[in-house]
């Protein structure tokens, strides 16, 4: 599965997180491109960065949403990452019926819409289920996508266990952390991520690896949790306290600030009362 992947992407990609961190320290990342939000729920167009600054490898840092920022939790990013492993272990046997999978579910039939659409004119599309848990999702897009080549990564061991045993070979799925993604540039058509997002320690470096490693005129599909601004100011305070290692629930304005520094266009809409689903496109 993830050889057919590889071939697709070409030998030039940056097949693992070492080629990528090579690439970091000289410099070398792509200058970024930032959007202009306008309006609510709509699409952004992008202006791009100087060309003669991203030639010289000087593009100014995004704005930051880390775990080390002002804008997040205090804790290191291993000792997030540590603690989301440790509860999605524990919470892997029940999570397809229980309540901790709840709102997770109720996003699924806005992310597969999305992804049809999104894939309507791609025959055989090669698909990329980043936080996949236990499968389920990926099950769902191998049945709206009954050709495509999939593959998914999950930081929990647990997870990847329950998933591989659901999906019984019809998927390839690895133990691996979304900010370093093991794939080469360009593999995949279609990238979704849900309900997993508010998890990443460094949503910048996360973001720019789902577009990475998507191909040109592919989408990012993502859906997350989201509360209004009195209640997502509370729950984020809590979040340094939470034991299932969360960082922080996004506005829409920062969602489209994180992803429009690479995607070149990106539409939000709100989903229910508690989640939300952004559409992006690589240019």
């Amino acid at each position: 599965m993830d050889e057919g992947i590889d071939r697709q992407a070409g030998v030039g990609g940056a097949a693992d997180s070492g080629q990528l961190d090579a690439r970091e320290e000289k410099g070398e990342m792509p200058a970024p491109q930032r959007l202009n939000a306008r309006g609510r729920g709509g699409d952004a167009p992008a202006s791009r960065r100087s060309s003669a600054r991203g030639r010289k490898g000087e593009a100014p840092a995004p704005q930051r949403f880390s775990a080390q920022g002002r804008r997040s939790s205090k804790l290191a990013p291993e000792q997030l990452k540590a603690r989301s492993k440790a509860a999605f272990d524990e919470q892997a046997p029940i999570y397809d019926e229980g309540m901790q999978g709840d709102h997770a579910r109720a996003l699924y039939p806005c992310i597969l819409e999305e992804a049809r659409r999104a894939m309507e004119s791609i025959p055989v599309p090669s698909v990329l289920d980043v936080g996949c848990g236990t499968g389920m999702l990926s099950e769902r897009l191998l049945g709206a996508f009954p050709s495509c080549r999939l593959a998914g990564v999950d930081l929990s061991p647990a997870m990847v266990e329950r998933a591989r045993a659901r999906l019984a070979g019809r998927a390839e799925v690895r133990e691996a952390d979304a900010e370093r993604l093991p794939f080469h540039d360009g593999a995949f058509d279609l990238v979704v991520c849900n309900d997993s997002f508010h998890h990443y320690p460094d949503p910048d470096r996360a973001a720019f690896q789902m577009w990475r490693v998507l191909r040109k005129g592919g989408a990012l599909v993502l859906g997350d949790v989201w509360q209004p601004a009195p209640a997502r100011a509370v729950m984020n305070a809590w979040m340094p306290f939470s034991h299932e290692g969360d960082v922080r629930i996004y506005s829409e304005a920062e969602l489209r600030t994180i992803l429009g520094t690479w995607f070149q266009r990106v539409r939000w809409s709100r989903i229910g009362l508690t989640g939300c689903l952004v559409v992006a496109s690589k240019g």
